[in-house]
């Protein structure tokens, strides 16, 4: 709406024109009040207008920072087809969105500056309606809109639907905060290989995933592999990977799950088709048993007084056949703990085991384990030594 000017009574009104004159340009203009403060209201403008383009040049280094392809999690390092036909879908909608951009911030700038106002320019004609125009401006953007559907859909189509159904199928659960791999046994048909939080594949060959979640709402994302794909509880879905090349590759979850949904990570080792049959092999053997005096006290601890048995399985124990938490039957295999959190060494499994609340908030295991909620039943530094020496031989 129009407003009126302060000493031009009824008569006098504010346009959208005027607006954008004192804002941006420094000539004369209604209901300005003498030539000093036109000035200090140009300097004042124009002062306002450079802040705001050192503000956006900072962000857009800062974006642009981020998305370099040398980060371990950059989506613009792709490493399999499905990322990479994503990547390109992106690009496709990356330079129609800079399309659009700069042909209406380029026809907005060249407006204010052709058609703004001058010393002795009266009220511009009014005018409504210009069919050429209209015609256009809708035609135009029709067309750009065609161009990023057409692409968007057939990449859709074709990560949804797997081009090796018969291949390599693992059951990915994920839990808060951790993740459940389930392979098929390499013998019998009816058996699993389970694993936790590190993820085994073949180099060069489609692997079909199925995505469970146990609780919540959980998103799989490997970013150089293939973008997030939700975990809904009570209703799976399904993906595919390849990786293209021998290597080890970060995932994350990409859907917020709670406290620690920060700290849910898992990583992906992509290994040469020899060597994945032989991690798979060695994966369904049950766990050592443990020789050394401190390792067998410290199986005896976890079967027994501190209750570990509960929640965890090791494939060879008698009681260990819990599935609340990992499955820890070749614990000491793996590069990491607590879904990739840290390095997988004596210091960080008796830090983990010392206090999980401290290093991952809300865990499940420093929530309802008696040996952290009861006092009575704390461990001791000797309990703890020897739980350590007794997981750090599950191979």
């Amino acid at each position: 709406m129009a407003a009126p000017l302060r000493g031009q009574g009824a008569q006098g009104f504010l346009t959208g024109r005027h607006v954008l004159d004192r804002f941006f340009v420094g000539g004369p203009s209604v209901g300005r009040r003498g030539g000093s403060g036109s000035k200090l209201m140009t300097m004042t403008s124009r002062n306002k207008v450079g802040l705001l383009g050192m503000v956006l040049l900072a962000l857009i280094l800062v974006l642009l920072a981020g998305c370099t392809p040398s980060h371990p999690q950059s989506t613009f390092d792709t490493s399999g087809p499905v990322a990479k036909s994503q990547l390109t879908l992106f690009y496709w909608i990356f330079w129609a969105a800079v399309f659009v951009f700069v042909s209406v911030g380029g026809a907005l700038l060249y407006i204010l500056v052709r058609y703004r106002r001058r010393p002795g320019d009266g009220d511009p004609e009014q005018i409504h309606g210009h069919t050429p125009i209209e015609i256009a401006w809708t035609i135009v953007p029709a067309i750009v809109l065609a161009v990023v559907a057409v692409p968007t859909v057939v990449t859709i189509f074709d990560n949804a639907n797997s081009p090796d159904p018969g291949a390599l199928t693992i059951d990915v659960t994920g839990h808060q905060w951790w993740w459940d791999f389930r392979y098929p046994h390499p013998t019998d048909p009816n058996g699993r290989v389970v694993t936790a939080n590190e993820l085994h594949i073949p180099a060069g060959e489609v692997v079909n995933i199925n995505l469970f979640s146990k609780d919540v709402l959980h998103s799989f994302w490997i970013p150089k592999l293939a973008g997030k794909v939700d975990m809904v509880p009570n209703s799976p879905n399904t993906m595919w990977i390849q990786a293209d090349e021998v290597g080890e590759y970060l995932g994350q979850c990409g859907e917020f799950c709670g406290a620690a949904h920060a700290l849910m990570r898992f990583r992906v080792i992509a290994e040469p088709r020899a060597d994945f049959d032989g991690w798979l092999a060695a994966q369904d053997l049950p766990a050592l048993e443990p020789i050394e005096p401190l390792a067998v006290q410290g199986k005896e601890l976890f079967e027994g007084e501190a209750q570990c048995w509960v929640c965890h399985t090791v494939a060879g124990s008698k009681r260990s056949r819990g599935t609340v938490g990992p499955n820890l039957t070749h614990l000491a295999d793996r590069g990491h703990l607590a879904a990739g959190l840290m390095k997988n060494d004596q210091s960080n499994l008796r830090k983990w085991i010392s206090d999980p609340g401290s290093m991952k908030p809300g865990n499940i295991m420093a929530r309802d384990a008696a040996v952290y909620s009861d006092p009575d039943k704390k461990l001791s530094d000797a309990q703890i030594a020897a739980l350590v020496a007794y997981l750090q031989g599950l191979k």
